[in-house]
């Protein structure tokens, strides 16, 4: 079984010394650092399968850190642990590319538990289905090794979603990105026809999620 590699990014020395011992105790292989510098030097030289990351950091904050992840096109799952409670911090990290959020003071076992929800369970047999739950070959998409009928832009969102897979994307983002797609509303429906087609319901989503207020992600 694949022994999952983990990046804990928190300056709070007490705390990554805590979290520290208990991911180990749960047989992850963990890093820490304590700066968003260090952080991106130590993803950009690692090949982590998640990052656990602190908001609040002392030369730039998580968001920005987040976006630098993001435009590098570095894919990983990143939870995101902040003292902000508040809405607007959530949205700011899902749609900066956060995968999870986290408020403090974190339960360890509750962290435990969305670590392996990101990582797609338990075993690396697992986690290598699920990835190729979607295939992209030649401008054909497969789900479960049969091809989807789509339209051209139904394609064209499933496979942006596909690229970031485990990343919410927002509505904003997804439309200006593909320039066939005119609003908000029009997203919906299409989004709403790749769930039928790929026998989601979408208030119990298995794959496309909606991150209300945010966007959607995929998550394989």
């Amino acid at each position: 079984m694949k022994i999952a590699k983990i990046l804990l990014i928190e300056d709070d020395e007490m705390a990554s010394e805590l979290i520290y011992e208990f991911l180990t105790d749960c047989e992850f292989e963990v890093d820490f650092v304590f700066n968003a510098i260090d952080g991106i030097a130590y993803i950009k030289h690692n090949n982590y399968d998640l990052v656990i990351l602190d908001i609040n950091l002392p030369d730039f904050d998580g968001f920005e850190l987040l976006k630098s992840i993001k435009n590098s096109k570095i894919f990983m799952p990143i939870i995101v642990t902040s003292a902000y409670s508040d809405t607007k911090y959530k949205v700011m990290a899902f749609k900066y590319g956060a995968s999870d959020y986290m408020v403090k003071p974190i339960d360890f076992e509750e962290l435990e538990a969305r670590i392996w929800v990101q990582l797609g369970k338990h075993s690396e047999i697992k986690i290598a289905h699920e990835k190729s739950l979607f295939e992209i070959i030649n401008s054909q998409i497969f789900f479960k090794e049969k091809s989807l009928e789509l339209t051209t832009i139904e394609f064209d969102i499933l496979s942006m979603l596909i690229k970031n897979r485990n990343q919410t994307i927002s509505r904003d983002e997804l439309i200006s990105s593909l320039s066939s797609i005119s609003s908000p509303r029009s997203l919906d429906n299409h989004i709403k026809n790749i769930r039928k087609k790929i026998g989601d319901n979408g208030s119990r989503a298995k794959y496309l999620k909606t991150e209300y207020g945010v966007g959607y992600r995929l998550d394989i």
